[in-house]
């Protein structure tokens, strides 16, 4: 499984990069809850560990596990729905061993290697009516599980993440296009439907998240309510201004201070660091993880395979929708979603997971095409 690789080709650019907005993360939670960040300090450590061992392994043998990986993510998406812990009416968390982690983080990953390896090997039957079933159903399952959590912010992420997916694996312009003059009216006529003030679609367990999505076009009347927290972050970000109010300052006027904006250190540590290092760091954070973004879809081009081009593809797009849809919910641009951002919010199990989804793209590109 180990290669013998030249170092030249590693990839430290996209190394130092992860690392970087890593870092910034661990400063932006001690800000945001001094008491995590030691916990985030370990993650860090331990997901660059496995960054580190994974980008030396040679994707190609541990693609060969395919079904083994998707076997062991449905297995623990169904423990989840089993066993799983109950947190503010969702059940997304799985204790095992004493350790306490979220599956539906690392099923987006392994659903990547899973489809990567088994496109490559179906790639000439890809545009079939049969194979391209066969890939909704086995992408359906894992997804409807993450949905019935309720976790509909990741499921959107995934949803998306498949459909780059197939695009990067060789779906026909003519099937895309067949699909989206389907999905594009029905999607909109559903948005009506539950929109309506009696609608009957949403059952009573989902109806928190239909309600965010109200709050947000309805902003003037939801605004002392689900809206507040997304009024409040944008009044933080703004009031960093240029270079921010500081480092954990003790200024009376902070929002972060007064607490106003519930999960901090987590959905919303954006705003921390809008509010303390102003239109700098937000700005350094964007550009990192568009850059990180970037460099995985140049890897994406030069593999040496499509199953690695799948997994630099996948992986770059996975880190990029979640920051986009992440900002844009703490901007107020986007509905209240409840994702984390990349590499900076406070969660261990989304941390490591994209650690090791990095390692991958590192070893895809240590056996790139050369120039």
């Amino acid at each position: 499984m180990l290669k013998h690789y030249k170092i030249r080709h590693y990839d430290f650019k996209l190394a130092i990069l992860v690392i970087a907005l890593a870092v910034i993360g661990i400063v932006a939670v001690g800000s945001a809850e001094p008491s995590l960040q030691n916990r985030q300090i370990a993650g860090f450590a331990f997901g660059l560990f496995l960054m580190l061992v994974i980008s030396l392994f040679d994707y190609s043998v541990l693609l060969k596990l395919y079904w083994l990986m998707y076997a062991f993510n449905l297995g623990l998406l169904i423990l989840v729905i089993v066993m799983g812990d109950d947190s503010n009416g969702s059940q997304r968390w799985l204790e095992i061993a004493g350790i306490r982690f979220q599956p539906s983080e690392l099923a987006k990953i392994l659903l990547i290697l899973f489809f990567a390896q088994f496109i490559y090997k179906h790639k000439d039957e890809l545009n079939t009516f049969k194979y391209i079933s066969l890939c909704v159903l086995l992408f359906a399952m894992p997804a409807l599980l993450v949905g019935y959590q309720p976790d509909l912010s990741t499921t959107i992420v995934i949803c998306l993440i498949f459909c780059v997916i197939m695009f990067m694996g060789g779906l026909s312009w003519k099937v895309i296009g067949g699909t989206l003059a389907v999905v594009i009216p029905a999607f909109l006529i559903f948005m009506y439907l539950i929109l309506q003030p009696d609608q009957k679609i949403i059952p009573e367990k989902h109806m928190y998240q239909l309600n965010r999505i109200i709050s947000f076009f309805n902003k003037e009347e939801f605004a002392n309510s689900l809206g507040y927290q997304q009024e409040y972050s944008v009044m933080a970000i703004g009031s960093g201004q240029l270079t921010g109010k500081g480092y954990k300052n003790n200024e009376i006027s902070s929002v972060k201070n007064a607490d106003f904006i519930a999960e901090q250190q987590t959905d919303f540590i954006f705003a921390v660091i809008g509010e303390e290092f102003g239109f700098v760091g937000t700005c350094t954070v964007i550009v990192l993880v568009l850059l990180i973004s970037v460099e995985c879809l140049l890897i994406a081009r030069r593999a040496k395979d499509l199953a690695g081009t799948i997994i630099a593809a996948g992986i770059g797009t996975m880190i990029g929708l979640q920051a986009f849809i992440n900002i844009g919910v703490v901007t107020y641009l986007l509905p209240n979603t409840g994702l984390p951002l990349p590499f900076v919010s406070y969660g261990l199990t989304s941390l490591v997971s994209c650690f090791i989804g990095i390692g991958f793209v590192l070893n895809v590109g240590l056996q790139c095409r050369q120039k």
